[in-house]
């Protein structure tokens, strides 16, 4: 089998698993939006957005992905299919999820913080899944690894920083900040974590292949 068969094979192999995870993102990100106790920085920025336009969460979601794609790139990162993928499907499968009902807001407070914590636990594996194929970090990652590359400081200065910043926008423009967003920061993490020893994946030795990488293959005559 030559190189771009090879390849071509392997992408289609990795593309349920990557499929799944973004659905189960989806998934999670709607758990913690009904659960109405609080989200993650980035969705109460989104959910901000959608308080002051006409833009579903999924179309906030897509678009503000774009925009953090675009930024990562003048920092110098390329981004996967893995990465394109998470920008437009997980908004994609947010709207269609949603529209069809099937998660809604329990009366108990009890019941609303389990469904918090299974959307924290099913975003941890869905992690696992997009990651795993080693196509792409997601947009926000990928933003966070550019400016990293860009400014030279640790990551936690440059997550805490875009973290606080985008909650700090979010809160303002009127998105779901509560005490699940304490505990998603808190937590996800290691359900993360967690997602990876059960998945026995090591992102510290993964290496993720990028567009360009898969266009000179595609594209090499030889």
């Amino acid at each position: 089998m030559n190189v771009k068969r090879k390849l071509i094979v392997d992408l289609i192999r990795k593309i349920p698993s990557l499929s799944l995870g973004l659905v189960l993102f989806s998934i999670a990100i709607l758990l913690m939006l009904h659960s109405k106790v609080g989200m993650s920085p980035w969705d109460v920025f989104h959910v901000g957005i959608v308080n002051h336009t006409s833009l579903s969460l999924g179309q906030v979601s897509i678009i503000v992905g774009l925009v953090i794609i675009v930024v990562a790139c003048l920092f110098g990162m390329i981004p996967g299919i893995a990465t394109i993928m998470n920008m437009i499907f997980i908004g994609l499968f947010i709207d269609i999820i949603d529209k069809l009902n099937v998660i809604s807001t329990p009366s108990d407070y009890v019941f609303r913080f389990v469904m918090l914590a299974g959307g924290i636990l099913i975003m941890g594996f869905a992690t696992l899944l997009y990651m795993r194929v080693n196509l792409g970090a997601g947009p926000r990652d990928m933003l966070m690894q550019g400016c990293m590359k860009y400014l030279k400081k640790p990551v936690w200065m440059i997550r805490g920083a875009i973290e606080v910043s985008v909650l700090t926008l979010g809160f303002i423009l009127g998105g779901p900040v509560g005490i699940g967003t304490v505990i998603i920061a808190l937590s996800i993490g290691f359900a993360v974590q967690f997602a990876f020893k059960v998945g026995r994946y090591d992102p510290s030795e993964a290496v993720h292949m990028n567009l360009l990488e898969i266009y000179r293959i595609l594209s090499n005559k030889a």
